[in-house]
């Protein structure tokens, strides 16, 4: 199994494509950290992978406070015994023009999205640099990484700058034997985005906007996720590979 005995963090683990990367993780042999901002969803996706034999710990973390970012990582090496992967799955996304995103908002979402991605990384990169250890880092971009949508100024900023730290983190941090790689889906199914399935026009939408005429499911960003991660993928960092059925791809005229 690619990530047998290897300790992987997960931020965003309680619920959507987070969680799917414990599962996932856990069932090729990783120890995972399942963190959280919302402790009680963490405790669930770790008792769910003990149950199915493996090993989790559920730690809460609000990505976007320092001092918490920092409490995760040396909470999830205590109870691992070591660092290995982080992938940096905690976000959140507004929907509103940007005349009327209040000033609030704009930085709850940067916070959460792009200072929180920033300072878990930090804190894990800190931590391996010290030991001497390599290490993965794998970030949750977009397609609005790469693109715009109506009324997700917040939200495309955040994932803009992702990528950018993403690239420049690569750069900094390769000759210390650390990747930094980012996947950017296209809509994925997931609690955060489910309102969109409960309206049939919209959700004909999705698919229209979509080459393979569907959306994605979390386990499928997951599993794009452990690719980057995996260490059969030694000579990729700096990348981001984009998981959208061909949203980007162009448009049907």
């Amino acid at each position: 199994m690619r990530f047998q005995d290897r300790a992987v963090l997960v931020t965003g683990g309680g619920s959507g494509i987070g969680q799917q990367v414990c599962h996932a993780a856990a069932r090729e042999g990783a120890r995972v950290a399942v963190g959280d901002l919302d402790l009680a969803r963490a405790q669930a996706t770790a008792e769910e992978i003990r149950r199915n034999g493996g090993e989790a710990h559920a730690i809460e973390v609000d990505v976007a406070d320092p001092a918490s970012a920092a409490r995760f990582v040396e909470a999830a090496e205590a109870a691992l015994g070591r660092l290995d992967v982080l992938v940096n799955s905690a976000g959140i996304r507004e929907i509103v023009s940007v005349l009327d995103l209040p000033f609030e908002e704009w930085q709850r979402v940067i916070g959460v999205n792009l200072t929180g991605t920033f300072l878990t990384s930090q804190a894990f990169a800190r931590r391996l640099v010290a030991q001497g250890r390599p290490g993965q880092i794998v970030n949750l971009a977009s397609t609005l990484g790469l693109m715009a949508a109506p009324k997700r100024a917040a939200y495309t900023a955040s994932k803009h700058g992702v990528v950018g730290l993403t690239r420049q983190m690569a750069l900094e941090l390769g000759d210390k034997g650390i990747r930094v790689n980012a996947v950017a889906p296209g809509v994925v199914r997931t609690p955060l985005t489910e309102r969109y399935f409960q309206d049939p026009a919209y959700a004909q939408m999705i698919r229209d906007i979509h080459a393979l005429g569907r959306w994605a499911e979390p386990d499928e960003i997951a599993r794009a996720i452990l690719f980057l991660a995996s260490e059969e993928n030694g000579f990729i960092t700096g990348a981001v590979l984009t998981v959208d059925g061909g949203w980007t791809a162009g448009k049907r005229m």
